[in-house]
C-alpha cells in the first residue's frame, strides 16, 4: 500500500538524526537551473534519508527531478539550498577537490549508458578511472570485483566480445572496485532485456543485503522497483509518495495514481 505522503513518507526521522555510516541524507534541498524568470526548480525544498544498507528506488514522470537528486545526492551537483550529508561528511563544507576525493572513495555511479572504452578489456575499463587518478590497482582487486558481478571468466575481453548485460555488469565492477558505501545508479536497466535486467536487480539487492551499501536507483519500471526497500514517488522537485516492501503492482497503482492527480491539477 503507499504510505501518506511527505517527509515521514520519504524516510525523514522526527528528530531529523544523521543517517549513520554509509547512509545519505537531504535536508530542505533546493536545486535551480537558469536565472530569473526562466529558471527551472529542479528540487524544491526536499529532504530525505536514505539509511545505511537499504536499496531506494526513485520514481516519477520526466523533469520531476530524479537524475538531479541523484546527482546532488553524489556530489556530481552542488545544491542552491539545504544541505547534503554522504556517509557522515557534510557536502556542503567541502569544495570541489575534496568533493571528489570523497566520490572517489566512498561512492560509485553507474549510467544507464555503460560508458566503456570500447579498446580496453573489461579489466582494464575496471581499473581506468583509478590509475586515471594516478592509483595502483592490483590485478587481484580486479579480479575481486569481476568475480563479484560474475565475470571473473571475462576479464580479458573487450566491450564488442560482451552482451548489453555483461557490459552493464562491468560497469558496475569499475564503481565497485574500491567499494564504495554508497551505490547511486541512474536508469541502469533502462538497456538491457528482461533476463539481463533481472540479472543486474538481483546484483543490486545482494549489494545491500550481503554487503550492506546503500544503493540508491531511478527507474521507470515497477518490477526494478519492486527489487527496492522501499519506492520513492517525486513530482516537480518533491516527494509526493512512498510504498514500502513494494510489488510491482502496488508501485504500477501508486504511479498511476500521482499520474492522474497531475492531470487533474494541469
Amino acid at each position: 500500500m503507499a504510505a501518506p505522503s511527505g517527509a515521514d513518507a520519504a524516510g525523514m526521522t522526527n528528530d531529523s538524526s544523521p543517517p549513520g555510516g554509509g547512509g545519505v541524507a537531504l535536508r530542505d534541498v533546493t536545486r535551480r537551473y537558469g536565472h530569473g524568470s526562466t529558471a527551472v526548480v529542479a528540487l524544491d525544498g526536499l529532504s530525505v534519508d536514505f539509511r545505511a544498507g537499504t536499496f531506494t528506488a526513485i520514481m516519477g514522470p520526466s523533469g520531476s527531478g530524479k537524475s538531479t537528486l541523484l546527482q546532488c545526492a553524489a556530489g556530481l551537483d552542488v545544491v542552491d539550498e539545504g544541505s547534503v550529508e554522504v556517509d557522515g561528511v557534510v557536502l556542503d563544507s567541502l569544495g570541489e577537490d575534496a568533493r571528489a576525493e570523497l566520490r572517489r572513495d566512498r561512492i560509485g555511479f553507474v549510467f544507464q549508458s555503460f560508458n566503456l572504452v570500447t579498446a580496453l578489456t573489461a579489466a582494464q575499463n575496471v581499473t581506468l578511472p583509478r590509475r586515471l587518478a594516478g592509483e595502483r590497482v592490483s590485478r587481484d582487486a580486479v579480479r575481486r570485483a569481476l568475480a563479484g558481478v560474475g565475470l571473473e571468466d571475462r576479464m580479458r575481453h573487450r566491450p564488442s566480445e560482451l552482451s548489453g548485460g555483461q557490459q552493464q555488469r562491468v560497469a558496475i565492477a569499475r564503481a565497485l572496485l574500491h567499494r564504495p558505501r554508497v551505490l547511486f545508479a541512474d536508469e541502469p536497466t533502462g538497456a538491457l532485456d528482461t533476463t539481463n535486467a533481472r540479472q543486474l536487480l538481483t546484483l543490486l539487492r545482494t549489494l545491500a543485503d550481503r554487503d550492506g551499501q546503500t544503493i540508491v536507483m531511478v527507474t521507470h519500471d515497477p518490477v526494478a522497483a519492486s527489487h527496492a526497500d522501499r519506492v520513492l514517488f517525486l513530482a516537480d522537485g518533491r516527494i509526493v509518495g512512498a510504498v514500502e516492501h513494494p510489488t510491482p503492482e502496488d508501485v504500477a497503482a501508486t504511479m498511476a495514481r500521482l499520474e492522474h492527480t497531475a492531470g487533474r491539477e494541469r
